[in-house]
């Protein structure tokens, strides 16, 4: 017969218990780490908007600063009406037209569908965005997202305006209109800027608040 083997039972010190826990977990990624991971993707939409109103201005240069003052050499020197932001009369536009010739309007027309749609379509996207990081109450987000919203539809509608002056016959209720649209359209933008350059500076004003008292604390 087989002899029984007196099985013994095995006691594990306590130490032992508490090293299985960490062992089932696996490696763990240190604090340091995953706060940096979270900066990542809080920082990774505000690089998206920065990018975003960088290529705002340059539109803004390339359309305003150089196509259309470039515009004045096939208008004998006269500005366009896009310029001018006071508005212009009825004997403003027919002195554009006496000066521009077909290829000059086709121009004109050209630029209003490319720059001029580009350039009010992103600063109102990218203005409505930053809004949205940096205005957290609801209702004064959507009251500043008046300016740039109207920004884009009256500078659109604007570009169609301007063009109907200068085919067919010229109406004064057409110039009155193009005018006043003209005129809106450069406040809109004044204000939307104003609002981007104002929360700008007022987040880099608490930031720069909130350093100086984390660098008096540390010293004191």
């Amino acid at each position: 017969m087989a002899k029984k083997v007196r099985k013994s039972k095995e006691y594990r010190k306590p130490a032992q218990f508490s090293e299985q826990p960490n062992q089932s977990q696996g490696p763990s990624m240190g604090p340091g780490k995953v706060r940096s991971t979270s900066h990542e993707n809080k920082s990774n939409p505000m690089l998206l908007i920065s990018v975003g109103l960088i290529v705002c201005v340059a539109l803004f240069a390339y359309y305003h600063l150089l196509t259309m003052v470039q515009m004045k050499d096939l208008s004998d020197s006269l500005s366009m009406p896009d310029q001018r932001i006071f508005g212009y009369t009825t004997s403003d536009i027919e002195a554009l037209r006496g000066a521009m010739d077909d290829d000059a309007v086709g121009q004109l027309n050209y630029l209003h569908k490319t720059a001029g749609f580009l350039f009010p379509m992103f600063t109102a996207v990218f203005s409505m965005l930053l809004f949205i990081r940096w205005i957290p109450n609801r209702q004064m987000r959507w009251l500043a997202w008046i300016a740039p919203l109207g920004f884009a539809a009256i500078d659109i509608w604007e570009n169609f305006a301007i063009d109907a002056l200068f085919t067919g016959d010229l109406r004064s209720g057409a110039v009155v209109l193009a005018s006043i649209l003209t005129t809106i359209r450069w406040a809109l933008l004044v204000i939307t800027a104003g609002l981007v350059i104002g929360l700008g500076a007022l987040r880099a004003n608490r930031a720069l608040k909130a350093k100086m008292l984390a660098i008096r604390e540390g010293t004191a």
